[in-house]
């Protein structure tokens, strides 16, 4: 499998850091994280569901690169584009208006039609969207769910990395979906997407997300 690249095990304030220069963010994104990983380290762990009193946040890898985003199939690396066609992913683009697949830590592969694109909508994902529209991403952020919420959603805020951005105009509507699609290719990994979907008054889409993962001896950790 190739990897592009590929942050050591562990979490803490430095390999924070190290995602947010990786990708190149505005200073006030890394002060989020930040703050968000310091929240984590306070909170405690919910006291409702299965006990996850096990989990060692230390003994799994929070950043994993496997290249660039393309916007065709066939620069998509061989084994990982393999990967989506068992599942069906490259087949049903036929019926989408965008679709965005995301490999461990980052997008691998990200589309979407011209009619969609000249009706005003905006679907990236959302590193490109941070990087294109930093102030809505700035304005939206962390309104919906904060990063205060509970421990994993300060967690997610802290190294989150891919996930989806939609922008719908006011009035707009989109007969087919949009649809993502997450992997995870490597055990003791934890996969952290972030997606944002903005919607003017009246507009109308539909957006659908899928993941998967191997069956490992050990955890993997998906806190989306």
């Amino acid at each position: 499998m190739s990897i592009f690249f590929k942050i050591p095990k562990g979490l803490n304030k430095e390999k924070i850091c190290k995602i947010s220069k990786l990708k190149n963010e505005p200073e006030w994104m890394l002060k989020f994280r930040l703050k968000s990983y310091e929240a984590f380290k306070k909170m405690k762990m919910p006291d409702f569901g299965p006990d996850l009193s096990k989990i060692n946040f230390n003994s799994y890898v929070y950043f994993i690169n496997h290249g660039k985003t393309n916007k065709k199939w066939s620069n998509v690396p061989e084994d990982i584009k393999n990967d989506f066609q068992k599942i069906g992913v490259q087949k049903a683009e036929k019926k989408l208006s965008g679709l965005n697949t995301q490999y461990d830590s980052e997008s691998i592969y990200h589309n979407m039609l011209e009619e969609a694109r000249k009706k005003g909508i905006i679907f990236l994902t959302s590193d490109q969207a941070l990087q294109l529209y930093p102030d809505l991403v700035k304005k939206y952020i962390n309104t919906v769910i904060p990063f205060n919420d509970n421990k994993f959603a300060a967690l997610n805020g802290a190294v989150w990395s891919g996930g989806s951005f939609i922008y719908v105009p006011k009035n707009v509507k989109l007969d087919r979906p949009l649809h993502s699609y997450f992997m995870i290719k490597n055990k003791k990994f934890g996969q952290f997407e972030r997606s944002l979907i903005i919607l003017e008054d009246g507009a109308d889409i539909c957006y659908v997300e899928g993941c998967s993962a191997p069956i490992f001896l050990d955890d993997s950790l998906h806190v989306a």
